[in-house]
C-alpha cells in the first residue's frame, strides 16, 4: 500500500508539473465557459490582441469581429474559430493564441471511495489525479475503477478509468482532464476473508487478479498446524453457499470469498 501512495504522490506532483509550465494535454483541452478571462492574440497584428471575459452566454467581444461564442470549445478549438473567421475577408493566414488569464471557479462532484467525498471547488484545468489530491487521496477501500459522468453536446457520456493501471502501472494516459460538472465515482474494492490456520487471519481485498496463494500471503502465510493441501473456499453462487474443496493454490478469487485453512491432523 506505501508503495501505491508513494506512486501516487509522484503521479499528482508530475501532473501539477505539468500544468505550471502550460503543458498542452492541460492548457489546450480546458474547456471554455462563461467568468474565464482570455487574452487573444493574431499573430503580427498587435492593434488586434484582446482581453475578454467570457459572458454568461458564452461569448466573447474581439476585435473586427464583435461578438464569438466560445463556450463549451477547448483552447484549442476556440483558436482554430477565431482563425477562421479573421481569415474570412481580414487577415490572411492568421495564428490567433489564446491565454486564459483567470479561471472561473468550477465544481464537481467526487463520491466513494476518497477521504474527502463531496462537491469541490476547481480552478483552472485540473486532471484527475489532482481532483483525487483534493479530495483527501483514495480510502484504504478503493477498488480498481473510477467512473466520470459528464455530459457531451447534450449527452449524457461514462469514462472508466482503471485505477490499477494509473496508480501502479504508470500509464498517464487515464490521467485525463476534468470537466465543469463532472461526477466522479471511486467504486469500493472487493473484500475477501482468510480463516483458519493463517498468521493473520482477516478480510483482505481481493481485486482483479487475486488468487489463493496471494491472499494467504496476505495473511501471513500459513502456520505450523495448517494443511496446505486441503484449503477450502466458500462462495455465493446463485444465492445458494459452495464449497470448493481441496483448491489450488492459483484457484482465481471471487470478491467476498472465504478462504479456510484447515488444521493438519498428522
Amino acid at each position: 500500500m506505501n508503495q501505491i501512495m508513494y506512486a501516487m504522490r509522484f503521479m499528482v506532483v508530475t501532473a501539477f508539473l505539468c500544468c505550471f509550465f502550460n503543458c498542452p494535454a492541460c492548457a489546450e483541452d480546458y474547456i471554455i465557459g462563461p467568468g474565464d478571462v482570455l487574452r487573444v492574440t493574431v499573430y503580427d497584428n498587435n492593434d488586434l490582441e484582446t482581453v475578454t471575459r467570457v459572458s454568461d452566454t458564452g461569448a466573447i467581444i474581439l476585435p473586427l469581429l464583435g461578438s464569438v461564442n466560445v463556450n463549451g470549445l477547448s483552447i484549442s478549438d476556440a483558436s482554430s474559430k477565431i482563425a477562421a473567421l479573421y481569415s474570412d475577408g481580414y487577415i490572411v493566414n492568421p495564428q490567433v493564441n489564446i491565454f486564459v488569464q483567470e479561471f472561473r471557479s468550477k465544481k464537481v462532484i467526487v463520491l466513494g471511495q476518497v477521504n474527502i467525498p463531496g462537491l469541490i471547488e476547481l480552478s483552472g484545468p485540473t486532471t484527475f489525479l489532482e481532483l483525487l489530491s483534493k479530495a483527501g487521496g483514495l480510502a484504504s477501500d478503493y477498488g480498481e475503477t473510477a467512473t466520470i459522468k459528464r455530459t457531451v453536446d447534450g449527452k449524457p457520456e461514462s469514462i472508466h478509468i482503471n485505477l490499477k493501471a494509473l496508480t501502479q502501472g504508470g500509464d498517464m494516459s487515464q490521467n485525463i482532464s476534468i470537466h465543469e460538472g463532472d461526477t466522479i465515482y471511486i467504486v469500493k474494492g472487493g473484500m475477501c476473508y482468510v480463516t483458519g490456520q493463517v498468521n493473520q487471519p482477516d478480510a483482505y481485498r481481493c481485486d482483479g487478479d487475486a488468487t489463493v496463494l496471494k491472499l494467504i500471503t496476505l495473511a501471513g502465510g500459513f502456520n505450523g498446524k495448517a494443511s496446505r493441501s486441503s484449503v477450502r473456499i466458500i462462495r455465493i453462487v446463485n444465492g445458494k453457499k459452495t464449497v470448493f474443496e481441496d483448491v489450488a493454490m492459483e484457484t482465481p478469487l471471487q470478491a467476498e470469498d472465504v478462504i479456510v485453512v484447515p488444521e493438519s491432523f498428522f
